[in-house]
């Protein structure tokens, strides 16, 4: 397990990792104004990281290719207009679309300082601090099965991931605390009450999807969430005043972040194997915000896992099966154990 874990710490690394040529306070960005945010220009991102920036049809590239080791290669696909980035395959959700201003494509600021640098450079986030405990937080539980279908309970499934979970990281090293650990209800509240218990830690919680109507047939994929940033809305919703107060939760949005990445990178990637896992491409529905209770209140670097749609007749089948649950359960434990390296390069290595 740890020379396992030392392989594909490397190649998260080589995904995306990439080396600074200039201080971001120090670096002139050139910034405007624009509808009462600040926004970068992507010229300037590109110089501050020395990459190359290229506009091809709707697509607009960011990448490092030719500038380092083809192996090392990092690319960013932006779209005028739009909030997708796909960053080395994995697809993010922006707060705020890459807009022109004089002729020059832009970034909001609120993007490249919580989700584009934390990315690429994890071991900058001046608050992602050592931790040795994860929090566990299967989702729902006892009069709360959360969604169901004819083949379980999201609540149930939660529990048998977490608990796999829960084993792995064991055996690693990490200290585990689980917010519940039988079929019972806990409200959300104590389950941030039991997180903030706990120093040097990070938040888990374990959940599955589902809708109705037309889309209960097409719906389905991964998503990962972390809070919304100060002044973005809630996946789904219009910005309104609350959203203009900062939360406990974002003390750690870099953090966040970066965990985020990590976790869903590993998912995805560990599905799609068919040699180690069960060999399902899962669509990415992509790392988003959102204002989660359990997200909010929680003082320590703090993750949402949706695991797939319990209302999606094929994707049901995939969850309700044991690889699939044991496969998840160990990505998200390399995923932790990455995101720990990546953050805190001086952390012992297994």
């Amino acid at each position: 397990m740890f020379s396992k874990a030392r392989l594909i710490t490397s190649l998260f690394l080589l995904l995306f990792l990439s080396a600074p040529f200039a201080e971001a306070k120090a670096f002139d960005w050139q910034a405007k104004r624009h509808a009462s945010r600040t926004y970068v220009p992507l010229d300037r991102v590109k110089e501050f990281y020395g990459y190359s920036l290229v506009t091809s049809g709707r697509k607009i590239l960011l990448t490092n290719k030719g500038k380092v080791a083809q192996k090392k290669t990092i690319t960013i696909q932006f779209s005028p207009g739009g909030q997708e980035v796909i960053m080395n395959g994995v697809k993010f959700i922006f707060s705020f679309p890459i807009i022109a201003i004089g002729g020059k494509y832009h970034l909001c600021e609120t993007d490249f300082n919580k989700i584009l640098d934390p990315v690429l450079r994890p071991s900058y986030i001046a608050n992602a601090k050592p931790f040795d405990t994860v929090i566990i937080d299967p989702g729902h539980g006892g009069r709360d099965p959360g969604c169901v279908n004819s083949l379980g309970t999201e609540a149930g499934y939660n529990l048998k991931v977490a608990k796999l979970l829960e084993t792995q990281l064991r055996k690693l090293g990490f200290k585990v605390v689980m917010t519940r650990d039988s079929d019972r209800f806990i409200s959300l509240s104590e389950r941030v009450t039991i997180a903030n218990k706990y120093r040097n830690a990070i938040f888990v919680s374990i959940h599955f999807n589902s809708i109705g109507g037309a889309a209960r047939s097409q719906a389905r994929g991964i998503e990962t969430f972390t809070l919304s940033p100060e002044g973005v809305a809630h996946y789904g919703s219009s910005v309104k005043a609350s959203d203009l107060r900062k939360k406990t939760g974002n003390q750690q949005d870099s953090a966040n972040i970066a965990l985020a990445t990590s976790v869903h990178w590993n998912i995805k990637k560990s599905l799609a194997d068919g040699k180690k896992g069960p060999g399902i491409v899962i669509p990415d529905r992509g790392i988003r915000r959102a204002r989660f209770n359990v997200l909010t209140g929680v003082k320590h670097p703090a993750i949402l896992i949706e695991g797939g749609f319990m209302s999606h007749p094929e994707e049901s089948r995939h969850i309700h099966k044991s690889t699939y649950q044991s496969t998840m359960a160990k990505a998200v434990c390399n995923a932790i154990y990455f995101y720990r390296v990546t953050t805190n390069p001086k952390t012992k290595k297994r």
